[in-house]
């Protein structure tokens, strides 16, 4: 599949991306993937910070997942990748006299934009979904997430500037619960979800094929999958001139 002047732009990282998701539907290779970082321990602030989130989410929008709660947690989802762009180009501003230092702060901000736009497909695409249920509140819903955006952004920019492994870690923290939520949604929704067609214009746009509800969850659960195992693999790929070689 070729990238149109109408489409998502596509590359390597795309297509890789879209096949590995693909290959997550199996039980078994999805098992195989997960295992290695199941039981991964991380620090005490993004462990302290991923509890706070956690709770909030469930304060707010209950324990069990749902299309109003996915619509609402995934506005927040981005945030992270957007922040670690940002902050990858104030970096590469700084330093961008050590090409070495800058290439990584350049494949940092590369990550940071396609998993943003990943993100970005989740909620345009369940927001749809979620108006023709005509269940959605403007405030806990829209107006709550937004603000909190704005609040969280500045949070994992600070947090990245100071430790970028702590940063990937709260990430790592936030989609192992959005993996989890998806996985019991599927299992919970399975016949229901497979009897509902999906029609969007957006998933379409981004190029990527589901012809039912079901179908279209599974993938997401599989990207939260992705991001979760990624942000731990980048701790290494992306240290800074003055991390610890």
């Amino acid at each position: 599949m070729e990238s149109s002047p109408d489409s998502f732009q596509m590359n390597d990282d795309y297509f890789a991306h879209e096949k590995l998701v693909r290959e997550l539907n199996d039980p078994a290779l999805r098992s195989q993937y997960a295992a290695p970082l199941n039981t991964y321990q991380t620090g005490l602030v993004p462990t302290i910070l991923g509890w706070l989130l956690v709770t909030a989410g469930n304060t707010f929008y209950g324990q069990k997942p749902s299309y109003l709660k996915f619509k609402a947690v995934e506005v927040i989802a981005r945030i992270p990748y957007q922040s670690w762009e940002s902050a990858a180009y104030t970096l590469l501003t700084a330093f961008y006299g050590n090409e070495r230092h800058a290439i990584r702060l350049c494949k940092m901000a590369a990550f940071g934009r396609f998993a943003q736009d990943n993100e970005t497909m989740h909620v345009v695409v369940i927001s749809s979904i979620v108006r023709k249920m005509h269940k959605d509140a403007f405030f806990l819903h829209t107006l709550i997430p937004i603000l909190f955006s704005f609040f969280y952004f500045w949070v994992i920019y600070l947090l990245y500037m100071i430790s970028h492994k702590a940063a990937l870690e709260l990430n790592y923290l936030f989609e192992s619960h959005a993996y989890q939520q998806y996985s019991q949604f599927l299992k919970e929704n399975e016949a229901e979800l497979k009897q509902k067609p999906i029609i969007s214009d957006f998933l379409d746009f981004y190029g990527r094929q589901a012809k039912n509800e079901y179908e279209f969850f599974e993938s997401v659960r599989n990207d939260e999958l992705i991001h979760r195992n990624r942000s731990i693999h980048e701790i290494d790929r992306h240290k800074r001139v003055w991390d610890p070689a």
